[in-house]
């Protein structure tokens, strides 16, 4: 199984799924069970329904082979499924036991019991996992036990929807894999310069302007070629709510990103005085109350925004990847209420205790960069939340509460977790998704340094030198998928699958088995991935249609990153 459980003991025998088979849950759980219901259902036949002995007590769960035995059966002899919460048991642990006679599956809580439904279905055969029948007979599982726990609480992985706009259908199913393998965070980089992807009613332009470009870097932007398609999209707040609550019944917590006061020229495309004064276009003197008289010819798009735009027309939604230089004005107090205004709506439809605030690679004064930020953080923490950004935060001075995503190497984590902020460890030579999977010059747009599969199993998530009680502060860890060359769901699915195997083991499972090991196991779980329909990268290289001879990358050595990441690590500055 992936990730690696902590304790298994084979048993003898195995259980059969059949039509009969009922599945009991107390009241507390019937989200599990619903849940269960609709992954095992379509595929194997099984309504699953409760039956007529009902949920069984705890006593009776967790006591020996006597209650907990005939607590397996239905009235009519058949064997079923038992869901149940355990006294003693940690948040997100869970016992699974498999007999014969029937399943049971306690946890700590909802969510413990949900990873031993997860892990059940897994050692189910790969075909339960399709979407209907495709086979016929009866499926068995082997007698096992199976005690389980997780390494850390924030399992995390970012997804950009921003710079490639992922349509919610295609969401949905990612958070669903994410589920599978026992993520429980989803980090969603929803806005930047090349897009902003939800809907804030204050602010329509936001996505009527702001969601879309004219077109799109073919490529890598060294390469300066563009393909002239228009690209975007965005989520309306009725799809937030949608994508909050599919994700919540699956143990998923989204953390919105809104990237400020950098990576912000989408806002600035869609509201120009936004911006320094010095930026092409009119700036209405009151701000926001202004905005609706700006002349904006009707269905036109906005000005391609590759590089210096000419004329006296506003800045466009970038086309181009890479920094751009149009930001917000970080000495407006306009644009500070823009965001406060942008962060509430923001808090309102996320309703989980982290929100992305962003504050990395941003142009301009230092100083009056670190003051914006530090009110930004400031409101986020004033309204009961916790705010997230990334660990160019550090050079803000003291910002109190924040959570730092750790992405410059182990460095940021080191230097972060001294100065006591809780932090979210993502360096990039070791789990962004996005770099390059091989030397192989059939690599999809190859970029960055190679990242192998056995380069993320051998992430850890604690760098060396950090005392117990700075390592305490190591909530978690989390994958980055950045989109700039993924611009398909299936460009996602190559570049995240198998990684992400990988990076889930590591945050999962204590004791992490030998890479040898690790890959042996995924040989089987492949055909998992297979019957999900997921178009990951063969262990031998792409397939001849994941390539991508059409659009060159520029790969470069790890040798040559690491001095990039030294050169820009923490403690130095852009501006």
């Amino acid at each position: 199984m992936i990730p690696l459980p902590s304790s298994v003991r084979p048993g003898s025998g195995e259980f059969t799924l059949t039509a009969g088979t009922a599945l009991d849950a107390p009241p507390e759980l019937y989200g599990v069970a619903a849940w269960l219901r609709s992954a095992l259902g379509p595929a194997t036949g099984c309504a699953l329904l409760p039956s007529a002995a009902g949920a069984p007590s705890a006593a009776g769960i967790d006591g020996g082979d006597g209650a907990g035995a005939n607590a397996e059966h239905t009235a009519g002899g058949e064997g079923r499924i038992v869901l149940a919460l355990g006294p003693g048991l940690a948040a997100e642990e869970f016992r699974l036991r498999i007999t014969p006679s029937g399943v049971r599956i306690t946890g700590g809580d909802a969510a413990g019991v949900f990873y031993g439904a997860q892990t059940f279905r897994l050692l189910l055969p790969p075909a339960a996992l399709r979407r209907a029948p495709v086979a016929g007979g009866p499926l068995t599982v082997p007698a096992t036990e199976i005690e389980d726990r997780p390494r850390y609480g924030w399992r995390g992985c970012m997804l950009d929807v921003a710079r490639h706009f992922m349509p919610k259908a295609d969401l949905l199913r990612f958070i669903d894999l994410l589920a599978l393998h026992r993520l429980n965070v989803l980090h969603l980089h929803l806005t930047d310069d090349q897009g902003w992807r939800v809907e804030i009613a204050k602010y329509p332009r936001l996505t009527s302007v702001g969601s879309w470009r004219s077109s799109s870097m073919l490529g890598s932007r060294q390469h300066e070629t563009f393909l002239p398609r228009p690209h975007g999209g965005f989520y309306t707040a009725d799809d937030v709510r949608e994508i909050v609550a599919y994700a919540a019944e699956r143990y998923v917590t989204v953390v919105p990103e809104i990237d400020l006061p950098g990576h912000t020229q989408a806002a600035v495309a869609a509201y120009p005085w936004l911006a320094p004064q010095a930026a092409d276009g009119p700036k209405p003197a009151d701000g926001p109350e202004a905005v609706d008289a700006l002349e904006v010819a009707e269905g036109a798009g906005p000005i391609d925004g590759t590089g210096p735009e000419g004329g006296t027309g506003p800045v466009g939604v970038r086309a181009a990847w890479g920094l751009s230089p149009h930001c917000l004005d970080v000495t407006s107090a306009a644009a500070l209420d823009f965001c406060r205004d942008v962060l509430d709506e923001v808090m309102e439809l996320f309703p989980g205790s982290h929100v992305g605030i962003g504050g990395d690679e941003c142009p301009g004064d230092a100083r009056s960069r670190a003051a914006f930020v530090t009110a930004l953080a400031e409101h986020v923490t004033g309204r009961g939340r916790v705010p997230y950004a990334w660990d160019e935060i550090l050079e803000c001075g003291a910002v109190p509460g924040v959570t730092v995503a750790a992405w410059r190497g182990p460095d940021a984590a080191v230097v972060a977790a001294r100065a006591g902020h809780q932090v979210v460890s993502c360096p990039d030579m070791s789990v962004y998704l996005d770099y390059r999977q091989s030397e192989l010059p059939d690599e999809p747009i190859p970029v960055g340094p190679p990242l192998s599969l056995q380069d993320v199993h051998a992430f850890d998530p604690e760098p060396a030198g950090l005392t117990a009680g700075e390592r305490s502060r190591v909530i978690g860890a989390q994958c980055n998928v950045w989109t700039e060359h993924m611009d398909s769901p299936r460009a996602v699915d190559y570049m995240v699958f198998p990684r992400l195997c990988a990076f889930a083991e590591v945050v999962w499972s204590a004791d992490r088995a030998p890479y040898p090991d690790f890959a042996r196991r995924l040989e089987a779980h492949t055909a998992r991935l297979d019957a999900l329909g997921v178009e990951y990268r063969p262990a031998a290289g792409p397939h001849p249609w994941q390539s991508r001879p059409d659009a060159p990358g520029w790969p470069i050595s790890k040798a040559r990153r690491e001095a990039m990441v030294a050169e820009f690590g923490v403690g130095k500055h852009r501006g």
